[in-house]
């Protein structure tokens, strides 16, 4: 069923803002800017610049959060910049004090933005975002132990909801014929290790047959389905 809406769209000016003229403080841009130290950077990077000579450039804020939103979304300079006009979470996130219709800058400014902050000064904000939250988790801790000094329960919050799909991918299962090489491997190992110092009354190292032993498990260990007695014959080939 389709029904037609009767009524105008009002004027640009008039529309209704779902968030009554206030950002929402659970927006992710302003999550965001609330874990990133911006001030504690302030300084080295007004360092690059001239104190006297110049126009003056633009924060430290500005240039870092519109590199930081040109990545989280994935867009060209140009349609960054019409992000950052349109959305006034953006421009809060850049550090502008209230909403405006121009944009605060030209594209062609996210190429000195790129030239100015390296990967040394991205990996100093990364390490100093990752103490303050760790500081932070301690601090809870610490309050935490406090209170079951004194004998105050705790209050739980939310559930913990545990599933086994989310483990690693990368975890073999362990088959006999997995379990078997895996021994061949450690066994050919000790072997080494063991003739190492004997080489000078060993002229030969006992042979193993460890090329062939790879090859034979390889060749079955490759097939996405393997049937029951070429699993069985690979199994024997690895225990001779």
């Amino acid at each position: 069923m389709y029904r037609k809406e009767e009524r105008p769209l009002p004027p640009p000016e008039k529309f209704e803002l779902p968030f009554e003229g206030k950002l929402s403080p659970n927006n992710r841009w302003v999550i965001m800017a609330e874990l990133i130290p911006w001030d504690d950077f302030e300084e080295e990077y007004a360092k690059l610049f001239s104190a006297e000579k110049g126009a003056p450039a633009k924060l430290f804020r500005m240039a870092l959060g519109t590199l930081i939103i040109k990545e989280k979304l994935g867009t060209s300079d140009r349609e960054t910049i019409e992000q950052i006009r349109e959305n006034p979470y953006l421009q809060y996130f850049i550090g502008l004090n209230c909403y405006q219709q121009e944009p605060p800058l030209e594209s062609s400014m996210l190429v000195h933005f790129r030239k100015r902050i390296d990967g040394e000064l991205i990996n100093k904000i990364n390490k100093k975002i990752v103490k303050r939250e760790i500081d932070k988790s301690d601090k809870e801790v610490k309050k935490k132990d406090c209170l079951q000094e004194k004998g105050e329960k705790i209050k739980n919050k939310g559930k913990l909801i545990l599933d086994a799909t989310c483990a690693p991918a990368d975890i073999k299962y362990p088959t006999d014929l997995g379990i078997l090489n895996q021994a061949r491997i450690e066994i050919e190992r000790i072997i080494d290790n063991l003739y190492k110092p004997l080489r000078v009354k060993l002229r030969k190292k006992p042979r193993t047959s460890r090329i062939i032993a790879r090859k034979e498990y390889l060749k079955v260990a490759k097939k996405r389905k393997v049937s029951y007695q070429e699993r069985r014959k690979a199994i024997g080939k690895q225990l001779k």
